[in-house]
């Protein structure tokens, strides 16, 4: 531990039974932080985000499954079925578990080849984008900082986000960008910079879908303030208990959106009035959860109408604009074009069975008759995927199996693993439908085809599902199970959605199944 005098101040750090999440319990203490040990190398983005983003110390005591028992929104104990396997429960936990799932397994900052598009509230001022952290005059304690975690220039996110934020006035942000892009130190450097040490009072409020991913932020705040002692953090979540009519001296408040309304409406902890800056994070993942939304949108309308409004979420469907809309008034926007995920170089095939077993058979078939470095197989839900992991590893297969059920950490484990061949097969559920590259997977088997919650064809999933085997410029194959009417429904409407044939394969054709390999 450093002395008082450096290393930022945390109130209320790792709060008791924090159960936004069901965290583990913690003792709420009042600490200073210790500097990172030595600076980083010069450019070592890889250690940087190391740094920035999985704080892996605190890793080991974060979980994102539930305890059989949580609260419900109003604080009242709930029994749940924790073999619930209803997939939009399943979904729900996804999205939050994705977001800190890739946080751990990133292990550098994406180099993203997208092209940042800036849609100005005015589009007569001039558009500034900065090429160093000097250029923004940020406090020198704070740009010491910045340069400790490793940072040594702006992030393509960055070096358009940070003018804006930092800009007099301040101006309101709704910015896509994805998980290793640098967007967490961009708005931490807002709030930091926005701060009165001197008014003893929140002044940044920071929203966050779950416990998890405000500790994860949390964490950011510590590392870029620990030059700047004066400054102080508290954490709104669930368990977190205070004496009532208190009120809260930090400077910033990063939490979950219930309980930072009880802190503002209810118990009167903040004061909503003397925010000057209101972050809404992982706004995607926030409205997957319900409850979330309409909190979060109550919390915004208790804000001074010259707070500044900043809002990042990885995706912009039109569930997420529509909120984004209503939470940011006037906006600046920053948009990543999309690179178009191609299906050009893969292979695409049916099979058709009856059930589960001749699912499986067709699967040994497939191996049987072919070489497959790497496979992925993806299973609607935790039980399919769970028998079928047992059934490949009785045939000899080494498997590696990813689901819901599991910590967040056991599934970086996994995925690491898998990363380096030592497991050739990877059964999976929902959970990893995304953000994760391997180059050898040759193979993606949709033992279940993607439908929504309503049963109908997830052409997104579709696309993500079976684009990791036509990366790196390498042709890939995709074999599709296919077991009943409404599933050969599910394939036929895939197939017109992409304008691409799904051919038909027979798993009981040896030459047939050799003919695809080449």
């Amino acid at each position: 531990m450093t002395s008082p005098s450096v290393g930022l101040e945390l109130g209320l750090l790792r709060p008791q039974g924090a159960h936004d999440r069901a965290a583990p319990a913690r003792e709420s203490v009042s600490t200073s932080v210790s500097p990172a040990p030595g600076t980083m190398a010069t450019d070592s983005w890889a250690l940087a985000v190391d740094e920035q983003e999985a704080a892996a110390e605190s890793l080991s005591n974060l979980h994102l499954k539930e305890e059989k028992s949580k609260p419900d929104a109003n604080g009242a104990v709930v029994k749940t079925n924790a073999n619930a396997e209803k997939a939009d429960e399943e979904e729900k936990e996804d999205r939050a578990a994705q977001s800190l799932l890739n946080k751990l397994i990133r292990s550098n900052l994406v180099d993203n080849t997208n092209q940042v598009e800036v849609l100005q509230r005015d589009p007569n001022s001039p558009l500034y984008s900065v090429k160093s952290f000097e250029e923004l005059r940020l406090k020198p304690q704070l740009l010491q900082g910045v340069y400790a975690m490793g940072f040594n220039r702006p992030s393509k996110i960055q070096e358009n986000a940070l003018p804006l934020m930092l800009a007099e006035p301040p101006q309101n942000l709704i910015a896509q960008s994805q998980s290793g892009t640098g967007k967490t130190a961009a708005f931490v450097l807002a709030m930091l910079s926005q701060v009165e040490p001197a008014n003893r009072y929140p002044q940044c409020l920071c929203l966050s879908p779950t416990y998890e991913l405000a500790l994860q932020t949390g964490k950011v705040i510590e590392q870029m303030g620990k030059f700047y002692p004066e400054l102080k953090l508290a954490y709104a979540v669930r368990g977190n208990k205070l004496e009532r009519g208190q009120k809260i001296s930090e400077h910033i408040v990063i939490g979950t959106p219930g309980t930072v309304l009880d802190w503002c409406a209810k118990l009167k902890f903040i004061d909503p009035k003397k925010i000057k800056v209101f972050v809404l994070d992982e706004a995607d993942v926030m409205i997957a959860t319900q409850g979330h939304q309409d909190q979060s949108i109550r919390i915004q309308r208790m804000l001074p109408r010259n707070c500044q409004m900043l809002l990042f979420s990885a995706t912009f469907e039109d569930s997420v604009w529509k909120f984004a809309q209503k939470v940011v008034p006037d906006p600046n926007i920053i948009k990543l074009k999309r690179e178009e995920e191609t299906l050009d170089t893969i292979k695409q095939y049916y099979v058709l069975c009856n059930n589960r077993d001749e699912k499986f058979q067709a699967l040994c078939n497939l191996y049987g008759a072919i070489t497959i470095a790497q496979a992925m197989i993806f299973c609607h839900t935790r039980k399919t995927a769970s028998w079928l992991a047992a059934e490949l590893s009785k045939e000899g297969h080494q498997v590696a199996l990813l689901s819901g059920e599991m910590m967040v950490e056991q599934r970086a484990a996994v995925i690491e693993r898998f990363r380096e061949g030592k497991e050739k097969v990877l059964v999976t559920t929902n959970v990893c439908a995304r953000g994760i590259d391997v180059e050898q997977v040759s193979v993606v088997i949709n033992f279940d085809l993607p439908v929504d919650k309503d049963g109908n064809p997830d052409n997104e999933t579709y696309l993500h599902r079976i684009g990791r085997t036509g990366r790196f410029g390498k042709r890939g194959l995709a074999v599709n199970m296919v077991d009943s009417k409404h599933s050969m429904n599910i394939l036929n409407r895939i197939q017109e959605h992409f304008n691409k044939k799904i051919e038909r394969l027979d798993t009981d054709d040896l030459d047939e199944i050799e003919k695809i390999a080449n």
